[in-house]
């Protein structure tokens, strides 16, 4: 065995002996591998075993009826006894009864662009020792998945792969027929075993009947927001943070199922091992898609729900934080939320011990939200309210953290309903009109609005 200090004198002695152990490893590895399928048996649970189907959804259009269910990574392995999770592919149940006169065929692409073959899916999981368990396994995939076409008067059942999601999964399902025949669902399953932080409260209880205030008028509602408080607060309350700078209305199915369409993810609670996976995304500059954020709170409360859009890596995401506020409108409900665009991660004293460093231009990330959630097919109008109040960038406010950041103090308010809904129809309320209005912004026509005053603050 060369000592270190050898290999160090001789850098080529160094390179050359690092491929033998690297080869050596992943032989043993291999063999490892071997050994271990060729004793354990291939004993998948009977599919009626496995209770996947007491977190399905179930939505109906017309004489079709859809049932779904994302099943979490120990109900994949009790199912086809393969760790799919492992390689990133999460198994999704479909059932489709089809009451129309013609046949059904269920768009795979819609539900993911890449989404993974039957087969594909079996010979990533497939056992290592040479025996008739890859066989079973194979012959178990084909028979469990999923067939098209549904024919009039019949139901299909079976399994899509698709890519791994924790906490929650958006589903787009649409089902052509011949001619114009289309359906199209939107459905927001939970996948169980997820830490998020919603999970933690019950909705619908939040507020006692006789709090919820009901507006069923434009201007109501344009007042009523404008009294929103203006910026969430410390727990003490005491101190003010990020600004409020967007408002969403509609329904929890067709608001949230936008937001993951777009590739947003949930949170998860602040605990051990997800600090740790904080921690070990930020040094190997790997990308940790459900990482926690921080309490804000607004109402007394923490935010009922937060969501984040990595980009590459944990310091670089957007996040949002919302809450539910006593407000309906035409009985939709009416949250309040502030976003902003982390460009960094600092250690700083305190629990958790890490904390993003904020993009000071935060009108930047409230415009690109407005055009992101417009490619979901969700959006169906946006306006502008007061909010804040305006921050030049040469005088800036500091957030609860110190990260400065500048506004034209405004907030977006975002009104959702059931897709598809293409760019051209999203409809723009000349409520308040932004001093510089990003690139983008659409109107009802598609247009952007490019008329900015002279007393813009950027």
């Amino acid at each position: 065995m060369i000592a270190l200090k050898d290999l160090l004198k001789h850098p080529r002695s160094l390179w050359l002996r690092i491929p033998v152990w690297i080869v050596a490893a992943w032989a043993l590895l291999l063999l490892g591998r071997f050994v271990v399928d060729l004793v354990w048996p291939y004993r998948p649970k009977p599919v009626e075993e496995v209770p996947f189907l007491d977190h399905a959804e179930t939505e109906r259009i017309g004489p079709v009826r859809v049932t779904v269910a994302a099943l979490s990574p120990s109900e994949s392995r009790e199912v086809f006894g393969a760790e799919l999770a492992l390689y990133g592919i999460q198994p999704v149940w479909l059932e489709v009864e089809n009451g129309d006169s013609v046949p059904l065929y269920y768009l795979r692409a819609g539900t993911d662009p890449e989404w993974f073959s039957t087969y594909e899916a079996y010979w990533l999981s497939r056992f290592r020792a040479p025996r008739g368990a890859n066989r079973r396994m194979e012959d178990r995939f084909y028979r469990l998945e999923f067939q098209n076409p549904v024919p009039p008067g019949q139901t299909n059942g079976g399994f899509v792969f698709t890519r791994l999601d924790e906490g929650v999964k958006a589903l787009d399902l649409d089902l052509v027929g011949i001619g114009t025949v289309a359906y199209s669902f939107t459905m927001s399953v939970e996948v169980p075993g997820f830490r998020s932080d919603y999970a933690r409260l019950d909705f619908d209880t939040l507020f006692a009947p006789d709090a919820v205030v009901q507006l069923e008028t434009e201007e109501e509602l344009r007042r009523a927001l404008e009294q929103l408080p203006c910026c969430a607060t410390n727990r003490a309350g005491d101190g003010l943070g990020d600004p409020l700078n967007l408002v969403l209305i509609g329904s929890r199915d067709d608001i949230f199922p936008s937001f993951t369409r777009r590739g947003w993810y949930p949170t998860e609670q602040t605990y051990a091992a997800a600090i740790w996976r904080t921690i070990r995304s930020f040094i190997f500059r790997s990308r940790y898609r459900y990482s926690p954020v921080s309490p804000l709170f607004v109402f007394g409360r923490a935010q009922d729900i937060a969501g984040q859009k990595p980009r590459g890596s944990i310091q670089l995401r957007n996040h949002a934080r919302f809450w539910l506020t006593p407000l309906r409108f035409r009985g939709n409900e009416v949250l309040i939320g502030q976003i902003s665009r982390d460009i960094g991660v600092r250690f700083v004293f305190g629990f958790p011990p890490t904390t993003h460093k904020i993009d000071p231009d935060v009108d930047e990330a409230r415009s690109g939200l407005i055009q992101d959630l417009a490619y979901s097919q969700a959006l169906a109008r946006f306006a502008f309210v007061k909010g804040v109040g305006a921050a030049p960038r040469d005088a800036p406010r500091h957030n609860l953290t110190g990260d400065p950041y500048f506004t034209d103090g405004l907030r977006a308010v975002l009104f959702f309903g059931p897709r598809p809904r293409t760019l051209s129809e999203v409809e723009y309320l000349d409520w308040e009109r932004p001093p510089v209005v990003q690139r983008g912004a659409l109107m009802g026509n598609g247009a952007a609005l490019d008329q900015p005053p002279a007393d813009s603050t950027r």
